[in-house]
């Protein structure tokens, strides 16, 4: 393979998934507006306008900031690599930490380098999308110090985290020979399951606090509808996402024994009692129809499908130098290999993310006709037009647009897939 070919393919795969972005976003941002000052027909009389246009006008700066915040990733991302970035920060600490600590400790600082620059890059985005964006439409509940506390608690859990197993990774890459990728993948399988685990009882609450659920006559109610569906958790929990903002949600988390379930403080405000159950039984579909072993057996799938690439990759200087990056000589190219892989993989694969966004609208569907079989579907339709609303979803996507992004169903086709009609 020669290094010119990779180039080519990869700067022909950012162009066209940068044009394709643009040209779905445009016409995103165009159907919105469109459909501004009308209420769908179906929803007259359960959406009022001011909801129906605070919905879209939150779309809309959503999308223009998003536009921007692509251009800046794919110029972030040509700087990284055909521009040099990735090369002068690699010679950089090649000639002072690699000659001074040795190539551990050498690649081990390119890549934390790297996850560093990259949030210090990523910080403006992310301050003006919760500042701006989230407090004009009454969304943001966070002070700057909190955001602050959370972006250095978050790189404080992925150095942590993260370091350790990349010189796990690393090690393996340069003691097990051809089969790394094996090896590889077994360590990351093994770290993700541990994850799970860990999540909820260690990592979660150095950013939020859990309670337990206080009410008693919703926590027979879900404890109820727990036993019919055959599922147990180790807890029902409140989290205190008021804190930092006034969308909502419910979720369950950790693995085996430590699965718990947790409630956003929003939500419990907002819903009754009998919508709180039918968007609980939503979530336990997905654990009955095994969505999340599937989901998971495909993500560990395409994991080891990947890191089998980039054991081919690794071993070609046309894949570093196409790339922008001259390989080290007298040094392991570990570390340069997994994130020229992680930059580069991107663009390719965005052509085929509509598939995992049909996959995933396929089992909320599913998830729903669960939930209709358990709880009353008329709270669910109830509780998912609150939850619209609420969260400020426009309720006109553009049809395209959705069928690519939308890892949920538009409003309009969940609701209409219920067995009880949205509007009295």
């Amino acid at each position: 393979m020669h290094s010119l070919v990779v180039t080519a393919a990869f700067a022909a795969a950012l162009l066209a998934s940068l044009g394709l972005k643009f040209w779905l976003a445009t016409r995103q941002a165009r159907h919105v507006a469109r459909h501004r000052d009308a209420v769908p027909a179906p929803f007259i009389g359960t959406v009022t306008a001011e909801a129906h246009r605070k919905a879209a006008d939150y779309t809309l700066a959503k999308g223009r900031f998003g536009l921007l915040s692509t251009a800046f990733s794919a110029a972030v991302l040509l700087g990284w690599t055909l521009l040099g970035g990735l090369d002068a920060l690699n010679a950089a600490l090649l000639g002072s930490v690699g000659v001074a600590w040795g190539p551990m400790a050498y690649q081990l600082a390119l890549l934390a380098a790297f996850v560093l620059i990259g949030a210090l890059l990523d910080a403006p985005f992310e301050w003006w999308s919760t500042f701006r964006i989230e407090q004009r439409f009454g969304f943001n509940r966070m002070t700057t110090g909190l955001w602050l506390a959370d972006q250095a608690k978050g790189l404080a859990v992925g150095a942590l985290i993260g370091l350790p197993l990349a010189a796990l990774i690393l090690w393996i890459m340069g003691a097990t020979g051809g089969l790394w990728w094996l090896w590889a993948w077994v360590a990351w399988v093994g770290f993700n399951l541990t994850l799970l685990v860990l999540y909820p009882t260690v990592i979660a609450p150095l950013f939020n606090k859990f309670e337990p659920l206080a009410d008693e006559a919703l926590k027979h109610r879900v404890q109820a509808l727990m036993q019919r569906c055959g599922f147990a958790a180790k807890g029902l929990f409140v989290m205190d996402g008021s804190r930092r903002s006034a969308h909502a949600n419910a979720y369950f988390t950790g693995l085996g024994a430590s699965k718990r379930v947790v409630f956003f403080d929003t939500l419990l405000s907002r819903l009754a009692p009998a919508e709180v159950e039918a968007v609980l039984a939503h979530e336990l579909g997905h654990f009955k129809r095994r969505h999340v072993v599937k989901r998971m057996v495909g993500v560990f799938g395409l994991s080891l499908a990947g890191l089998a690439l980039l054991g081919w990759l690794a071993s070609l200087p046309a894949f570093y130098l196409g790339l922008g990056v001259r390989p080290s000589l007298g040094a392991p190219n570990d570390a340069l290999a997994l994130l020229l892989f992680m930059l580069a993989l991107p663009p390719f694969t965005f052509f085929v993310s509509p598939l995992g966004a049909a996959l995933s609208r396929k089992h909320e569907f599913e998830a729903d006709a669960y939930a209709c079989e358990q709880a009353d579907g008329r709270a669910l339709a109830s509780a998912l037009l609150k939850l619209h609303e609420d969260n400020a979803s426009t309720l006109t996507p553009d049809p395209l647009y959705a069928r690519f992004y939308y890892s949920h169903p538009p409003a309009s086709e969940r609701l209409a897939a219920l067995p009880e009609p949205v509007a009295s």
